[in-house]
């Protein structure tokens, strides 16, 4: 996983839509796909990035429950404990890697799967498609828009196609709200209120982490909302056109009373309130902690260093090509974890939450709830998720969706199953995205960012080729 410039690539003599080509692209890799199972072949899958997200969802979580139509035949990553660690971890014996090219030669694998820091997965993803291996890649896409194009450029180049792994879509809950809105159930959108709240559990382990410096994570306007500007693009069904922002480091970062390196060292632990003791989390100390001494990483950095440069307040106002605006928020320090949204219709109203602690009896505290949501073992039906319907002029409709607690709401498993397991089946609401839906999701991030920086508005079509439509494509 060396830095190196990337080679020109030549771009095709004719101009299809990127929309078009990411589709047909889709279709021939889930044909592809029914033909390994069909013939008893496995897939040969390469994954680079071993971090938890990488071993756990796409590398154990694979092993266990794929194996008979896929095979790891190759894991990379630059820090050498960790990869020997990962390799333990998932359950298999394929050969390790700390270059990525001489991976792909030696392997030569059907897919690549991206899970490293998403400042470098452009790296990968052009090179993969460059050699004509299908990409499935962790969001987001990538953090800003050269990097963008790059991977726009590839793919366009490339006989195959990338695949963002958007696994909100697949969310019951989620799934019945764009339910509603395909059919019209309010008639026509016209605006949208968006709220998502990070607790003081789930936010701050982000400024711990490497996400806290906008250089290898974009600030978490590209890497934690471009679920939800997914979300809202794949509700709506059209392209964001304008972003206008504004944001700040108001908690985190150099604004706290006291410092220190990580939490293991600092003489604070007594009075910081985001005292993380890693110890006792032996996953995390087996996966970080054990090699931190090859890369200098450290898990548990302090929430409070000076460093920190993305923000931690956020509010996002995006016109539609379709006309819709919607006012978007995210807060990283709430005393509760969860969301709102209300889609205002020309016929009525439709209002979904999440989380909201007194609207619903919740038994579980908030650090219990972020290890559930993260969980990719716990599959039973606990609860269910409200959405109210209410016509003009009329009565209201109450509809529950059966709450599944697992990662990300029963999410995660069907993204997968789709991608490995359900290839026949037909994709009326579009779950499936592509490199389409990745960029126009980070698009809104990264639009945003530039508001902020720049103090004006910013519209989408000035960061990439990629022209916003009033009417997603397919």
């Amino acid at each position: 996983m060396q830095d190196s410039s990337l080679p020109p690539i030549d771009r095709r003599s004719f101009l299809k839509s990127g929309g078009m080509l990411a589709a047909g692209a889709l279709l021939m890799n889930q044909q592809e796909l029914r033909g390994a199972l069909a013939s008893g072949k496995k897939l040969k899958v390469c994954l680079v990035g071993t971090g938890i997200r990488g071993i756990n969802f796409w590398g154990r979580n694979l092993q266990e429950n794929y194996a008979d139509v896929l095979e790891f035949v190759g894991l990379c990553d630059t820090n050498p404990g960790r990869l020997e660690y990962a390799r333990d971890y998932i359950g298999t014996d394929c050969p390790l890697f700390s270059d990525f090219d001489e991976m792909l030669a030696n392997t030569q694998p059907d897919r690549v799967i991206v899970c490293t820091v998403d400042a470098n997965h452009h790296e990968f993803i052009v090179k993969a498609l460059g050699q004509n291996i299908e990409v499935i890649t962790e969001k987001p896409l990538t953090t800003d828009e050269h990097k963008c194009q790059q991977i726009i450029d590839a793919e366009r180049a490339s006989a195959q196609s990338l695949r963002v792994g958007f696994n909100y879509r697949y969310n019951p809950h989620y799934t019945k709200i764009k339910e509603l809105i395909s059919t019209h159930r309010v008639g026509r959108i016209t605006s949208v209120d968006f709220n998502w709240y990070l607790n003081v559990y789930h936010g701050a382990s982000y400024f711990r982490r490497w996400h806290g410096l906008r250089d290898q994570g974009g600030t978490l306007l590209v890497h934690k909302s471009t679920h939800h500007f997914d979300l809202l693009n794949w509700w709506i069904d059209s392209d964001p056109v304008e972003v206008f922002a504004y944001g700040a480091l108001e908690h985190y970062g150099k604004n706290g009373p006291f410092r220190g390196e990580n939490c293991r060292s600092c003489a604070h632990q007594q009075e910081c309130r985001y005292y993380w003791d890693i110890t006792k989390s032996p996953s995390s100390m087996r996966l970080y902690a054990d090699h931190e001494h090859h890369d200098g990483y450290l898990r548990d950095s302090c929430v409070y260093r000076e460093e920190i440069d993305i923000y931690d307040k956020m509010s996002v106002q995006i016109v539609y090509a379709n006309g819709i605006v919607v006012n978007y928020s995210l807060t990283t320090y709430s005393p509760y974890e969860g969301m709102r949204i209300a889609f205002n219709g020309e016929e009525g109203r439709i209002d979904a939450w999440d989380g909201i602690p007194w609207q619903k009896d919740n038994r579980l505290n908030q650090a219990e709830l972020h290890a559930i949501e993260m969980s990719q073992d716990a599959d039973d039906i606990k609860d269910f998720e409200e959405i109210y319907v209410m016509d003009n002029f009329g009565d209201y409709q109450q509809i529950r969706v059966p709450r599944e607690v697992g990662g990300h709401g029963g999410g995660d498993k069907r993204l997968q199953n789709q991608m490995l397991r359900d290839a026949n089946e037909p994709d009326p609401l579009q779950h499936a995205a592509g490199s389409r839906d990745g960029a126009f999701s980070i698009l809104v991030g990264i639009a945003a960012r530039k508001s902020i920086e720049e103090g004006r508005k910013v519209r989408i079509d000035e960061l990439t080729d990629l022209q916003p439509q009033a009417v997603r494509k397919a």
